[in-house]
């Protein structure tokens, strides 16, 4: 991918819905130019689909936060699946250095998120975590 392709991924993560002819005035490209190129990048795997955000999904968690969890020894698949049954639990992300499991979470307000954060800590085999509240978001993917 060059320039030009990094300039019509940004211009989409702004607005998804953005035409073509849209885009290719935008980035002073031409239309069949920006089809081509999203289509490529489509084919290519750059480009796995199209997303709208609802303003119930954004209301749904006022209280944001990420939550980086050590584990002991190879409990982290049993400890997975039972991050995975939470509800406040948005997404899981394995990771490489000081953490091993890195939990998104959202709730309504400070005293679920509260809670939530001591049921995970009190999970067998999470020896360490470190919670940091998401204040605002500037781009979303």
């Amino acid at each position: 991918m060059d320039a030009t392709d990094q300039a019509i991924l940004s211009a989409l993560r702004r607005d998804a819905r953005a035409s073509y002819s849209d885009l290719a005035h935008l980035l002073g490209l031409s239309r069949t130019t920006v089809r081509a190129r999203v289509e490529k990048m489509r084919a290519e795997g750059h480009i796995l689909g199209f997303t709208v955000v609802l303003k119930e999904d954004a209301a749904r968690d006022p209280v944001r936060a990420m939550m980086m969890i050590g584990i002991e020894g190879r409990g982290t698949d049993r400890i997975l699946r039972q991050l995975s049954g939470l509800p406040e639990v948005r997404a899981l992300h394995s990771t490489n250095g000081r953490w091993d499991v890195i939990a998104e979470l959202g709730t309504t307000d400070l005293e679920r998120l509260d809670a939530v954060l001591g049921r995970i800590r009190a999970m067998g085999g999470v020896t360490t975590s470190e919670t940091s509240l998401l204040l605002s978001t500037k781009r979303s993917s």
